[in-house]
């Protein structure tokens, strides 16, 4: 049994995030999770709510609330709305706990131990109408690099280049919008990334696996312009993590906080510290995942993400990490922290003609999807249109297709119509009469290979390419369906007809195990209906088609999926036209 850590990138607290933020990370590490469950490996799948930095603290003061309310309110309901989408957390954690407090302190100290931190006399920008300094995302301005002219201060969005403020042209307040910005002195502390390149490059020339476009991002950090730059880990703000040295003060650092960017991926670590007390686990049983010094050493840990997040995780936390077990290693002490081993990027998602955006409120947030169809119609359109390879589109006539076609004709037809016609002629038990031939040889064979194709392509992260192989699994159970036609086989030979229906019935369980980490709540109703409580995942095709034997009762189940109607589209498309409140 193989031991599984996965992460995906830990939404911001300051708003219910958008389908696209959904495929980008949350999804995909939910698929694989369920799969590496299903097939029989130890998974450890850890997620938070990423809670400092001036959004949060901008949003609570919209909402009139202090930002430690407000982060525990938001924290409650990205929680409700991810388990309305099935995601299958073992721990759903807080960038805000105490533990993350500890870690991040923690890690600073050892790298400044190591040399790898310096203070700077940092000009920083500051805001005359807001009366404040603005951290680097919210100056705003045009990009030098590529000329896009809603470029933030710490990188453009569209050509994905590193920046700092000072470097936007036009730069303006994406608070107030006020152009009176002036730069101001104030003390700062760097992680030297730059001290790291040649090691960072290195690490990721080691990963041949990774896709391309998380490797072309991290080398274009690395080597474009003046390359790696160290960058700002602290910050002027009241709501974060107090600057210390481990447990000591930091001299000069009083008042300010570590940079959101620094404390945040350090929470996929804190989270399994919560996990632990949460259940009432000890340390050792946290740390076995994390530590390679205390058994993590044996763990394979994935990482899922937007390509907009992928600089901070091929780098910064990596510099983190490598630093910290650098100055370890050199000082004799034990303490060795896990690198990720294989990171899966994703492009971005659009929607209907352009972007989704949270801080324009377009497109579909997760909350709405949820009011209008359940989750399983939109994982699976998600999913099986994942942006991997680029840029992907949603339009409200793909979404009405694909659920159409997929999932009412293709899956829920193939159940609907084997179950009601073994009803009608045998009633709502399994038929004992007959034996297989060479149809259902053929099938069996059919789905062995196909089987096989699916499970590389999931162990691959290949996520498109899963859900292909997945509706060409549901796909032969139907040709197989319209190839011996056992309604008309009943008429010249029932027993054969019998031995049709027991092996069509038999599929539903089949594929409610494969179909689990796309659809589970569908998969759930399948094997509810079929009174199948065995679950293990189909190493041999055969044995999985024999788990519901002659005499075995069921019951056909309600609609698994109704077809989405023009009139509920035009509805759809034309509420989500606008932007949200």
């Amino acid at each position: 049994m193989a031991r599984i850590l996965i992460t995906s990138a830990i939404p911001y607290i300051n708003g219910i995030k958008h389908l696209g933020n959904l495929v980008g990370s949350q999804l995909p590490a939910d698929l694989y999770a369920r799969f590496q469950r299903d097939i029989g490996n130890e998974v450890m799948f850890l997620c938070a709510t990423d809670e400092h930095g001036t959004p949060a603290e901008l949003a609570a003061a919209k909402a009139e609330q202090p930002v430690a309310d407000f982060c525990a309110e938001m924290h409650a309901v990205q929680a409700k709305i991810a388990k309305g989408f099935g995601l299958s957390f073992d721990h759903f954690g807080r960038s805000s706990s105490a533990q993350n407090h500890a870690l991040t302190q923690h890690f600073a100290g050892k790298l400044a131990d190591a040399g790898l931190i310096r203070e700077v006399e940092d000009r920083q920008i500051y805001s005359n109408a807001d009366q404040r300094f603005l951290p680097d995302r919210y100056v705003e301005g045009t990009c030098p690099n590529c000329g896009f002219e809603k470029a933030r201060g710490d990188q453009c969005e569209e050509c994905t280049k590193q920046l700092d403020p000072t470097d936007l042209i036009n730069p303006r307040s994406a608070i107030s919008g006020s152009t009176d910005l002036e730069v101001r002195a104030t003390k700062h502390l760097f992680l030297c990334q730059s001290q790291m390149k040649d090691e960072l490059d290195a690490w990721i020339n080691s990963k041949s696996d990774w896709p391309v476009l998380t490797t072309s991002i991290a080398k274009k950090w690395l080597h474009d312009g003046g390359g790696l730059q160290d960058r700002g880990i602290t910050r002027d703000l009241d709501w974060g993590i107090p600057v210390k040295k481990g447990d000591g003060d930091w001299p000069g650092m009083e008042g300010k906080v570590f940079y959101v960017w620094f404390d945040a991926p350090i929470e996929y670590i804190a989270a399994a510290g919560e996990w632990a007390e949460a259940n009432g686990k000890a340390e050792a049983d946290w740390q076995r995942w994390w530590r390679t010094d205390k058994g993590a050493d044996d763990v394979k840990y994935v990482q899922f993400m937007g390509k907009d997040n992928v600089p901070f995780h091929t780098l910064s936390f990596p510099s983190t990490i490598l630093g910290t077990n650098s100055h370890n290693e050199k000082a004799g002490i034990p303490e060795r922290w896990k690198l990720v081993d294989h990171l899966k990027s994703f492009n971005y998602l659009n929607y209907d003609g352009g972007q989704f955006s949270t801080s324009q409120g377009r497109g579909i947030f997760m909350d709405q999807a949820l009011e209008i169809l359940p989750a399983d119609y939109w994982r699976w359109w998600l999913l099986s249109h994942a942006p991997e390879s680029s840029d992907a589109e949603f339009t409200w006539e793909n979404f009405q297709q694909s659920v159409n076609k997929d999932l009412a004709d293709v899956l829920g037809n193939f159940v609907s119509r084997i179950t009601k016609f073994c009803r009608s002629k045998f009633g709502e038990e399994v038929p004992s009469a007959g034996e297989y031939g060479p149809d259902e040889e053929a099938l069996i064979a059919e789905l062995t290979t196909r089987i096989r194709a699916y499970e590389a392509h999931m162990e691959a992260m290949e996520v498109r390419k899963s859900a292909q192989e997945l509706r060409a699994i549901w796909v032969a159970g139907n040709e197989y369906l319209q190839a011996t036609a056992p309604w008309s086989t009943f008429k010249t030979d029932p027993d054969k007809a019998a031995a049709q229906v027991r092996l069509g019935l038999n599929l539903i369980p089949l594929y409610a195990v494969l179909s689990a980490p796309f659809i589970p709540g569908a998969a759930d109703k399948m094997l509810a209906a079929m009174g199948v409580e065995d679950r293990s995942w189909p190493k041999d095709v055969t044995a999985a088609l024999s788990k519901m034997p002659a005499g075995h009762g069921f019951t056909v189940p309600d609609v698994l999926f109704a077809k989405i109607t023009d009139e509920q589209r035009e509805d759809w498309q034309a509420r989500f036209a606008g932007t949200r409140d």
